[in-house]
């Protein structure tokens, strides 16, 4: 585990709001030269505290203005796998995340339609076919807000 001071905290919010910062733009906003920042970017790295860089996809903007959260309740846990579960899963393009849980649900899935009528097809024809999928639960995300910070 790494320590982190105020400095470290600041240059990952700022990272965490734009990626694609070069670390002469990080020290500047942070009161560090261009190689202090670089170097505590080294740092961090190579400690793991930043596992990579993603570029964040609007959904909407490509045409999928619906979320749903779905819990899946596999119905035969002794006869399919789970990495068949996983598998097959993560092949339907619409499935954004898996997540095994523990709990009600063994799965937590979050899945993008264009509409409500583009979701219940996915659901019909996709998720429902999976192997082992059981009981499903639905959540439709209203809205997502995001906290600033790293953690």
């Amino acid at each position: 585990m790494i320590e982190l001071d105020e400095v470290d905290r600041a240059l990952l919010r700022e990272v965490r709001a734009d990626a694609t910062l070069a670390t002469g733009e990080l020290g500047r906003r942070l009161g560090l030269s261009q190689p202090a920042a670089w170097r505590r970017m080294k740092r961090l790295n190579e400690a793991g505290v930043l596992a990579g860089r993603r570029l964040v996809v609007d959904r909407e903007a490509l045409g999928f203005g619906v979320t749903v959260f779905l819990g899946v309740k596999l119905a035969m846990k002794g006869r399919v796998s789970l990495d068949e579960f996983e598998r097959a899963a993560s092949a339907i393009p619409e499935v954004q995340t898996i997540e095994h849980v523990l709990g009600l649900y063994d799965y937590r899935l979050r899945v993008v339609s264009r509409d409500l009528s583009d979701f219940e097809r996915v659901l019909r024809r996709r998720i429902m076919t999976l192997p082992g999928a059981g009981d499903v639960e639905a959540n439709v995300l209203l809205s997502e807000e995001r906290l600033p910070g790293p953690i």
